[in-house]
């Protein structure tokens, strides 16, 4: 089940990752996207080699016991790394790329003393799970094993200092990652102190192997996943919160669209619909459909009654935009009714003002809303309206 958890883990993480690779195409020197693309990497690497199935292919195929163990370490070493250089690049400021610098170099070196550590170190037993606790008092692995833990700890607690304080000073989707990402380095650093913890405990005798085992596993995918969740939320939340509000106007258009559906059809004024769901797509669909509509219209439309309208429909709700939008409504559906009676057109006598300026989007919302929700005001002023003029 734990190869499983890491297998999918991983997986997914690789996903993000390979999303990530047309960005990087285009703009391989920005490192911001660089940090980004660091820490999917290398935390996916943790899942991959933690997976015990995975740390005995390495261990059988590279000949040497315990081979896995320094190069998952590297990993979690690399991924604590990538996530301080993530946050220095993301706040930005005017030491970024010396601070930047000076933690890669830092965590090189640490990368370094891991791999020594173990070349003068003599791991005979294979340990597969719990690697730390069982070679906790040998010499040099000690001192390898307490070299990265207080790596990762030191980059996590720095980490989650940063994206907090940095959250009480920003809004809206960036707020919201860097609070995740600072919960999911809070939690992060639970891996390291519960194997800190079993470490010291088996240095006075004791075993307390499963803190490191079941705990710190734990802590360190949840953690993981709240990371890198924390820096894709001000990179997906933009984005998918301008899809939502696609698609809600694309709905909220609905009864125009249904309004001038049949002229659209008779004259077939409608081009195919996009074949791809496409938020964008469909509403400029829908949009550029209804501006045909609209525009085929104009021989028909009726100056009076849409002033008739507007102005008794300010003075009832006092409410200019609610006024135009119903004024538009009325006079849309007196149009669309006399344009389906073939040789007629509506006309106020000796009008010869343009027509109203073609409403936008927000207008054509309104209208829409109009349409939906006024269907009894839009009769009354109908009825209410200057009967229609026949023109030959």
């Amino acid at each position: 089940m734990s190869d499983l958890i890491n297998y999918i883990s991983s997986g997914i993480l690789w996903l993000g990752l390979l999303a990530k690779i047309p960005d990087l195409v285009r703009q391989r020197r920005d490192p911001f996207l660089l940090s980004i693309s660091s820490v999917l990497a290398f935390a996916s690497l943790c899942f991959l080699f933690g997976a015990p199935r995975t740390v005995g292919f390495i261990n059988s195929v590279s000949g040497v016991r315990n081979l896995a163990a320094p190069l998952t370490y590297a990993a979690i070493t690399a991924y604590s790394a990538a996530s301080l250089v993530l946050i220095v690049h993301w706040r930005g400021g005017p030491d970024t790329a010396r601070t930047a610098r000076r933690w890669i170099l830092g965590y090189a070196a640490v990368l370094g003393g891991i791999a020594a550590m173990f070349a003068l170190g003599h791991t005979p037993v294979e340990r597969r799970t719990d690697f730390d606790t069982y070679y906790a008092t040998t010499p040099y692995i000690a001192e390898l094993i307490v070299l990265y833990l207080v790596a990762h700890l030191t980059a996590v607690v720095v980490t989650a200092y940063r994206s907090l304080s940095w959250a009480r000073h920003v809004k809206g989707h960036l707020r919201a990652g860097l609070v995740t990402l600072g919960m999911g380095t809070v939690l992060g650093a639970g891996y390291s102190v519960s194997k800190i913890v079993a470490v010291t405990a088996r240095w006075y005798g004791h075993n307390w192997s499963r803190l490191g085992t079941t705990l710190s596993p734990a802590c360190a995918g949840l953690g993981a996943a709240l990371t890198v969740a924390g820096t894709v939320i001000p990179l997906a939340g933009p984005y998918l919160t301008n899809r939502a509000r696609c698609w809600r106007a694309y709905a909220r258009l609905g009864p125009l669209d249904r309004e001038l559906a049949e002229l659209l059809t008779r004259e077939s004024l409608r081009a195919p619909r996009p074949f791809w769901p496409s938020p964008t797509r469909w509403l400029t669909w829908r949009q550029t459909a209804i501006y045909n509509g609209l525009y085929y219209l104009e021989r028909y439309f009726d100056q009076g009654l849409y002033r008739e309208t507007y102005i008794g429909e300010l003075h009832t709700a006092g409410d200019a935009h609610r006024a135009e939008a119903v004024a538009w409504a009325t006079a849309i559906t007196a149009a669309t009714q006399a344009a389906s009676e073939r040789g007629k057109r509506i006309t106020a006598a000796g009008e010869s003002e343009p027509l109203p300026a073609r409403p936008d989007l927000p207008a054509l919302l309104c209208i829409a809303d109009a349409l939906a929700g006024c269907e009894g005001v839009v009769a009354l002023r109908l009825d209410e309206g200057a009967a229609p003029a026949e023109s030959v």
